[in-house]
């Protein structure tokens, strides 16, 4: 009996850097085959997003504040940063789920840190695009004086992180791809409209700036746009305190819906 206990002991699980390393470079070349056709697109479309959105709020204006070039330039750069992970993401889970593929993907045997890791790597590309258009833009067109900081980096990436961890979050604890879908549309509507991205927090009213104090998507445009101007943003500290709690809180999120999932 002990033979045969032994001879079918279950493999212990892999775990290293070796076996992390080869899970996200097997996702990395997994996601970009299985978007190969969507991904060119993609790119093209955030190129057109952050430079048609400088340029194209640009016309009701005879003439063009810098400041307000500004604001626009930056405020697109974090647009082209989050919306391929809160919005395109979500969308493509949410077909997965209709097509049956969900369960399959979601069981492949690399870490889901991993897998993580392989979609912001092709966030970052597919966002750069719409980063490039959106300065271009702007320093052809409106002159913009731009002021590139070493904290741009630190913005940057937490601004990525925030948008593909919201958007995998919500994406992956909702149930219903019909759901997913118009969370993913409401989202796209509030923050092109109705978020002090690409416009100053002044300009809403106090109702809905106060609320903005605790949402997410102001506090982007406020790390970003420290790291790209000089004196336009204030109180940038409370911007990463609130942009990092809701990260941490994305990412509470999408582990106990992994656990639940194993």
């Amino acid at each position: 009996m002990t033979a045969v206990a032994d001879s079918v002991r279950v493999p212990a699980r892999q775990r290293g850097a070796a076996f992390w390393l080869h899970g996200f470079g097997s996702m990395l070349r997994w996601e970009m085959t299985r978007l190969r056709l969507l991904l060119p697109i993609t790119a093209l479309v955030q190129t057109f997003t952050g430079a048609g959105l400088v340029l194209g709020i640009g016309l009701f204006f005879e003439e063009m504040a810098p400041r307000i070039a500004l604001y626009l330039a930056s405020g697109a750069v974090v647009i082209s940063l989050v919306t391929v992970g809160l919005v395109m993401g979500p969308q493509l889970v949410a077909q997965q789920r209709q097509e049956g593929s969900y369960d399959f993907i979601v069981s492949m045997p690399v870490p889901r840190s991993a897998s993580l890791a392989a979609w912001l790597v092709l966030n970052s590309v597919v966002a750069l695009p719409g980063i490039v258009g959106a300065v271009l833009v702007a320093i052809w067109r409106y002159d913009a004086a731009f002021h590139v900081s070493i904290v741009i980096v630190p913005a940057t990436l937490l601004t990525l992180v925030a948008g593909v961890m919201m958007g995998h979050a919500y994406a992956h604890s909702v149930p219903e791809p019909l759901m997913v879908g118009l969370i993913s549309q409401v989202l796209i509507f509030v923050i092109f409209g109705f978020s002090p991205i690409s416009y100053p927090v002044e300009n809403l009213p106090d109702w809905l700036g106060t609320l903005h104090r605790y949402l997410p998507f102001m506090h982007m445009g406020n790390v970003v746009r420290d790291g790209l101007t000089d004196g336009l943003v204030s109180d940038v500290g409370f911007s990463y305190g609130v942009l990092s709690a809701w990260t941490l809180a994305a990412t509470l999120v999408a582990v106990v819906v992994a656990k639940r999932r194993g």
